[in-house]
């Protein structure tokens, strides 16, 4: 029996043992293709020699500093390398060790630039049902995923919430796709006036939201008129691209495809690829400068802050990505799996949605192709899927309630940058059996 505390106690686990490229291997020596990246984290696959290289230099050099003390080259590089390649505007990064604490650290730096400025009334963070933005209690706090808030709802500082950019299910017929995403992008505005523009802090949202709804990106404009609405009013933007940044979907970062720059943005998986726990604030010049002309401290710290060796990884991670120029292999490849994609599930009775960018990708699973109805959420269909995906040799990662937090099933392909056509082909191959194996379990006799 494990002593480890597992996210399911009631399942046992199968080891890892090994890992090289796409593939991951198992203790009995099975291999798996790891379309998911973990959880669209692995973005250069397993045991990539110039990385692991890297890791060993700087564990030769330097493991540990406390940024109380010191700051490191390989923090000072990592930091100059990402401001160097980041949206207009940015000018300071803030390292951690994932996703939820780059999400903490975007919060509070958004209600310390107003503290700074004297705006004391500006309290309240504005985000989007169906949204994930982390487990920790601010991420919950401004999180629209109601399940995992509802535990420790009483716990959680007050948020608001405005409907996601989810075309399939919520444009009406009457609506082009610029008119849908121009309507849902002005709930930001109602709700920022019904609170008070004096009272409210940030808007939370992810540029391509992820693991909640499946790879769903804006509708066109959507962004243009958040953007808009946050600078009419005063209040920062804080785009989460913890999933969806970093290159997965084409661009390093996914606001280049919306032609935006945010205030604050939280990076993470695709940083450090997996290779070492990172996660990292991008922060404007302007929300900083505020700090600087004021009390000149940003009153946030924790113990790994900065930490040299999971900033020289993250570094090599990078520059791998750059030197291979794998951003160009993520649009090509990312076409053909699409491609693949709607050739294998286009007609499908019961695949009601295909949507995503570069190397992130949803597959949403329904009842009724019709009339979009999903399955009764006690069949744990994606759950089932996940089972067949992996008996077959694949890794993808799924979800339950995208529909409305309750019902509804997706998968979730995000594979490592370096993947070739040979592989996507075979993604797709197995995905399509496992989900025909498991409808046909699902399904009364």
């Amino acid at each position: 029996m494990s002593h480890i505390l597992h996210r399911m106690l009631s399942k046992t686990y199968p080891t890892a043992t090994g890992g090289e490229g796409m593939l991951l291997r198992d203790q009995n020596g099975r291999e798996h293709i790891d379309a998911s990246g973990g959880a669209a984290v692995s973005c250069l696959g397993h045991a990539h020699p110039d990385v692991l290289a890297a890791m060993h230099a700087q564990i030769d050099k330097l493991a540990y500093a406390h940024t109380s003390f010191f700051t490191t080259d390989a923090a000072e590089e990592l930091a100059d390398h990402l401001i160097a390649r980041a949206p207009a505007g940015m000018g300071s990064v803030y390292f951690c060790s994932s996703g939820s604490e780059a999400i903490e650290a975007c919060l509070k730096l958004a209600r310390h630039y107003f503290v700074e400025k004297g705006e004391m009334k500006r309290v309240n963070f504005i985000s989007r049902r169906q949204s994930y933005h982390g487990i920790t209690l601010g991420a919950l706090s401004v999180g629209g995923r109601m399940k995992d808030r509802a535990p420790f709802e009483q716990m959680l500082m007050q948020g608001h919430h405005i409907s996601p950019c989810y075309e399939y299910r919520d444009r009406r017929a009457d609506e082009t796709s610029e008119e849908y995403g121009l309507r849902v992008a002005d709930e930001l505005e109602a709700k920022i006036l019904g609170l008070g523009p004096e009272t409210v802090c940030a808007f939370v949202a992810e540029t391509v939201v992820g693991a909640t709804l499946g790879a769903v990106p804006a509708a066109p404009g959507y962004f243009k008129r958040i953007r808009e609405i946050c600078d009419r009013h005063g209040v920062l933007l804080i785009l989460d691209e913890v999933m969806s940044g970093m290159g997965r979907t084409g661009t390093l970062h996914a606001c280049e495809q919306e032609g935006i720059a945010p205030d604050l943005m939280a990076i993470a998986k695709g940083l450090g690829g997996g290779y070492a726990p990172i996660g990292a604030m991008l922060a404007s010049k302007r929300v900083v400068e505020a700090v600087r002309q004021g009390s000149g401290i940003f009153p946030h710290s924790q113990t790994y802050v900065g930490h040299p060796l999971a900033c020289a990884t993250a570094l090599a991670v990078q520059k791998v990505i750059e030197r291979d120029d794998l951003l160009a292999n993520v649009r090509t490849q990312g076409a053909r799996l699409e491609q693949r994609l709607r050739e294998r599930f286009g007609n499908h009775h019961h695949v009601g949605d295909i949507r995503g960018r570069g190397h992130f990708w949803g597959v949403e699973i329904v009842a009724d192709r019709s009339t979009k109805t999903p399955f009764d959420p006690a069949l744990k269909l994606n759950a089932r899927i996940k089972q067949a995906a992996q008996e077959r040799g694949l890794l993808i990662y799924p979800m339950g309630g995208t529909a409305d937090g309750t019902a509804g099933d997706h998968i979730l392909l995000a594979p490592p940058f370096i993947i070739d056509a040979a592989t996507v082909d075979t993604i797709v191959d197995r995905l399509g059996d496992a989900i025909d194996a498991s409808l046909a379990s699902a399904q009364p006799a």
